[in-house]
């Protein structure tokens, strides 16, 4: 079984084919689906999603790109959104700073503002973060995010990165970039990560994995980013899917 820690099939790029990418999901063997909202229109659309499908889940949040839009009234949403049952994390939220729309002292207002709404609801937190590992480390810790941990999305860090974030409660997610051929960093990384903090994303429809790359992507290719990290560590395919299957329904409190 294979557990899809973070996805966005709220994108516009589904809007004609979702029935068939979920069931090339299911064929694939994948179970869950975590759907990630992170403006107003991403978030209701990933809400509708969960009530027509039941291995969909959502998550909740405000992207720090779009920082800069978002009001009390959103956040005000957000925190009655987090009272659904099929709601299972708060963000994702962060800070990005390779794109310049929201200026980053908003940035990190918001992603403050979001960290402690999640204290506040009891979710886990996923992390976006974008060129910007200092700050968002060190706001990890000024919040005591660890009382809610989370999830490091699509880590591409050093190992001492990881380890500062497991530290904090926090899983390592990878995704893609994990099965491209350039790709060191992460390679290195996924080998020393405890089996029992390591999850596994398609960020779709970015990230696309190999074979894959350039196409848009989609949950079944989790798969692909599974077996390069089996491949990598020297274990099964079923053994990854496994673990980190157990792994994400433990974080996110899913019991089936």
């Amino acid at each position: 079984m294979l557990f899809d820690s973070h996805a966005h099939l709220n994108a516009i790029q589904y809007e004609k084919d979702i029935v068939e990418v979920i069931q090339r999901a299911k064929d694939e063997k994948v179970t869950h689906i975590v759907v990630v909202g992170f403006d107003r229109e991403t978030i209701s659309k990933a809400m509708e999603l969960t009530d027509q499908y039941d291995m969909i889940y959502a998550a909740v949040g405000w992207h720090p790109v779009d920082a800069i839009d978002m009001t009390e009234e959103d956040l005000n949403w957000i925190k009655q959104l987090a009272l659904h049952p099929k709601v299972v994390a708060i963000g994702e939220m962060g800070l990005d700073y390779y794109w310049d729309k929201s200026p980053k002292d908003i940035q990190k207002e918001v992603f403050r503002k979001q960290i402690q709404l999640a204290k506040e609801v009891k979710l886990p937190i996923i992390i976006h973060n974008r060129d910007a590992t200092e700050d968002v480390v060190r706001i990890l810790q000024e919040e005591n995010a660890s009382e809610v941990g989370g999830i490091m999305h699509c880590f591409t860090g050093s190992l001492e990165v990881a380890k500062q974030c497991m530290d904090m409660n926090f899983y390592i997610s990878f995704g893609g970039p994990v099965t491209f051929k350039n790709a060191k960093k992460p390679k290195e990384v996924v080998k020393e990560i405890p089996m029992d903090r390591l999850l596994i994303e398609t960020d779709c429809p970015y990230l696309t994995p190999h074979p894959f790359r350039g196409k848009r992507n989609e949950p079944s290719y989790v798969k692909y980013v599974a077996e390069q990290i089996a491949e990598l560590r020297g274990v099964t395919l079923e053994e990854i899917g496994t673990k980190t299957s157990d792994n994400a329904r433990k974080l996110f409190g899913i019991t089936r």
